[in-house]
């Protein structure tokens, strides 16, 4: 067998490993939360020793950060898939609004992004996590609706950071009765130019 493809072999092999702990993390960090989730416990429910998981990630913080990125990354695909095709940015962020919070009607991703993510990371690290996924959205989407004139011409970054606030305290409620979203989308109709 040739080098190179013993090297392919391996790197499928390693790649299939570090999938089988992030997804086994994330269920155990979802279900328990990360201070109850140990590193044991992780490499015995995914079948794998402790170098393995030791090879992939510096410790359980490094994992549990890959985990917080990965849902996050999961969000924003979410949430561009909702706006795609929408001619209107004001319909694209409340489109994209909506998945968010369907994505975060997860108990388990609330619990990793919501409450064990600013805990373990700090809610600076949280912030620059989401702003290169979910975060990135809803501030690509206000900017283009204040270039389009469909929104309050304010500072572009303050109105999607008070919204991302926004989005996250909806999320949080977990909502049944509607209030705290009908709260929300007022609050983006306030900001909203009819054109």
């Amino acid at each position: 067998m040739s080098e190179p493809m013993i090297e392919s072999k391996n790197a499928v092999r390693s790649e299939r490993t570090r999938t089988v702990l992030l997804t086994t993390a994330r269920d155990l960090f979802a279900n328990d939360g990360y201070a109850a989730t140990s590193t044991p416990a992780i490499v015995q429910a995914a079948h794998v020793t402790r170098g393995a998981l030791y090879h992939h990630f510096i410790d359980k913080e490094d994992l549990f950060r890959t985990v917080v990125e990965r849902e996050q990354a999961t969000i924003a695909a979410s949430i561009d898939a909702a706006a795609d095709g929408l001619d209107d940015p004001v319909a694209a962020i409340r489109a994209g609004g909506e998945a968010f919070l369907e994505a975060m009607r997860d108990p388990g991703r609330r619990r990793i992004l919501l409450i064990d993510g600013p805990a373990v990371l700090g809610s600076q690290a949280m912030r620059e996590i989401d702003d290169r996924h979910a975060g990135r959205t809803l501030a690509e989407g206000v900017q283009a609706a204040i270039d389009a004139g469909r929104m309050q011409p304010l500072p572009a970054a303050a109105v999607a950071a008070l919204l991302n606030a926004a989005f996250d305290t909806v999320a949080e409620h977990d909502d049944e009765r509607g209030e705290y979203r009908q709260a929300l989308w007022a609050l983006l109709d306030g900001l909203t130019i009819d054109i």
